[in-house]
């Protein structure tokens, strides 16, 4: 039972610190308003406009009576309850109305229809609080006659509930304003830290961040600055030496590369050349990983401009790109997210047929699906191949004539942009990447 509540709970509060903090403010603010509104209603007005009420039909029943009595001077009797009550009488003969014109839902009309019967009883009066805005029409059966009345609402309802509204609500309005200032004040640093955190997060440089707020905020913003600091210095530390590592390389492969092309025996030289490729195109993987730690600054990137720009640098008509007409634009990093895609789309193209790319355009997502018809990953295998320097020895891969970072490369990009991939069977029976970055 508590748990079911406590979801609910969990499902109707807002997502946003603000509003739930706004909620904390307001909540026991509102409730005291309308638990003092409801105690003034009940205790106060109510009786008070009860016995005003009961005042007035007592006067009606009086005149009544009066009339009962002294018919003959009937202008001398209308023109004194006029001058002295300040409401008009009027004598008639007519049909008495069946059908009165009162508000369902009105306490007013509630408190006059009984007051009304408990004097005059039941079908001996009438009542219309709608025809007119400041007057009320009562009408009373006086034998053959009909005594009808024009009396003002303020003689039936006391017009105070207004004015205690109107004190109750305006603090209590000031009060959630104010509430709502102060608010907005301590919850912008920790907005500003959550964006700061979500870019870093997506791969952009996050330099002195400068931390303002409350001093849990100051200190938690300090925190995530000396990290952001120190990741980026390992992850240059890492590039640099990655890159360092394979240029020193190159330059005994450069070495070797010359040496072979001097020697006579052209078979033994070709096996050798075919190894330093190897040797060379691991040093390329090496780099590039390398390249996808450092940091690039971020742009509106056009997704179906960088598969147009792939297809075109492949010149390969088995690449084929389909698209709804929907421009799907995102905020990224250019260069990584075009390695990303060409990663993936050399790797369909080496090993299969035909590479099928769709675009489109989700829900706050860029998606895009790359199939191929190759011999696709064992599904076993989904989750291995992620891992750096991971290889495949029979199936084939992004990684398969790398060093296992095919597959890697690809993982750190998506997930420094917020996204995430996904490996599946392919319906052309080769493999499916299924790609989600957000906008």
């Amino acid at each position: 039972m508590f748990s079911g509540l406590n979801s609910f709970i969990k499902y109707i509060l807002p997502k946003r610190l603000f509003y739930r903090a706004l909620i904390i403010v307001a909540a026991p603010t509102i409730i005291l308003q309308i638990i003092i509104t409801i105690v003034f209603y009940d205790s106060v007005w109510i009786k008070a406009n009860k016995n005003i009420t009961r005042s007035l039909v007592n006067q009606l029943k009086t005149i009544e009576e009066v009339y009962q009595n002294d018919k003959k001077n009937l202008d001398f009797f209308t023109d004194s309850y006029k001058n002295n009550f300040n409401f008009e009488i009027g004598i008639k003969q007519e049909t008495f109305p069946s059908i009165s014109g009162e508000r369902r839902f009105s306490p007013m009309d509630r408190l006059l229809r009984r007051e009304l019967k408990s004097i005059f009883g039941n079908n001996n009066y009438w009542f219309n609080t709608i025809k007119f805005k400041n007057a009320v029409e009562i009408k009373i059966r006086s034998g053959n006659d009909v005594i009808e009345f024009l009396v003002p609402k303020k003689m039936i309802s006391t017009s105070s509930v207004r004015l205690f509204l109107l004190w109750t609500t305006l603090p209590s309005l000031v009060l959630i304003i104010v509430a709502l200032i102060f608010l907005k004040n301590q919850t912008k640093p920790l907005v500003k830290l959550a964006k700061a955190a979500e870019r870093f997060g997506k791969g952009d440089y996050v330099n002195n961040f400068k931390a303002s707020g409350s001093q849990e905020i100051r200190k938690a913003a300090f925190e995530f600055d000396r990290m952001a600091k120190r990741i980026n210095r390992h992850l240059n530390q890492r590039a640099e030496m990655l890159s360092g590592i394979s240029h020193d390389l190159r330059t005994p492969l450069t070495r070797l590369k010359l040496q072979l092309a001097l020697l006579k025996q052209k078979d033994v030289s070709k096996k050798m050349s075919k190894d330093i490729d190897e040797m060379e195109k691991m040093l390329n993987d090496y780099l590039q990983f390398a390249k996808t730690q450092s940091q690039e600054n971020t742009a509106t990137i056009n997704i179906n401009n960088i598969l147009n720009s792939i297809k075109k640098n492949f010149n390969n008509e088995k690449l084929i790109i389909e698209n709804n007409g929907e421009v799907v634009e995102l905020q990224g990093r250019p260069t990584a997210l075009k390695r990303l895609f060409e990663n993936i789309i050399q790797n369909g193209l080496n090993y299969g047929n035909y590479v099928y790319v769709d675009v489109q355009k989700g829900n706050k997502r860029a998606l895009v699906t790359i199939e191929d018809d190759g011999p696709g990953i064992p599904e076993d295998q989904y989750k291995n191949v992620f891992k750096p320097f991971y290889r495949l020895d029979k199936s084939r891969s992004l990684n398969q004539s790398g060093v296992g970072l095919g597959l890697a490369i690809v993982e750190d990009i998506i997930n420094s942009h917020g996204g995430n991939i996904q490996l599946n069977k392919s319906k052309y029976n080769g493999l499916q990447v299924k790609i989600s970055l957000p906008f």
